[in-house]
């Protein structure tokens, strides 16, 4: 299991290299990535912030609801602070799993518990104007 709060780029070709346990058929994958429209808004870049410490034991939370609940052998939760601009990977999640529907629904259910309950802040900023966003 791996849990991150980064201010660097996500590295995810290294974070994959990670995840493989023999008995893993399948790594799926969800990428975040920041983009430009947003709301009706060309957006410039996205600044997200933390509070690291809760934040950290929260994807801890949210893995160990996955790893229990469903078959899967790893999984991997990283999400970006700081400003990112269009392009970059605000989020990552992978999971291992000996076949591919474990996989594919740990990511989804990974995705919707983060937005939920994760302590992560995102703020919007274009030409003109910034606004902290909900549910980041």
């Amino acid at each position: 299991m791996l849990y991150r709060i980064t201010d660097q780029a996500i590295q995810s070709e290294a974070l994959l290299n990670e995840m493989c346990v023999e008995t893993s058929g399948a790594i799926a994958t969800f990428h975040g990535i920041v983009r430009k429209p947003s709301r009706g808004r060309e957006v410039l870049c996205l600044e997200y912030s933390a509070y690291e410490p809760m934040a950290l034991k929260v994807l801890g939370q949210i893995g160990n609801e996955i790893y229990q609940n469903m078959q899967v052998d790893n999984v991997a939760l990283v999400h970006r602070t700081g400003r990112l601009k269009v392009g970059d990977t605000a989020i990552l999640i992978a999971i291992a799993a000996p076949h591919r529907k474990p996989a594919l629904e740990g990511c989804s259910y990974a995705i919707e518990r983060i937005k939920q309950i994760l302590p992560v802040w995102k703020k919007e900023i274009w030409d003109g104007g910034e606004e902290w966003i909900e549910g980041a």
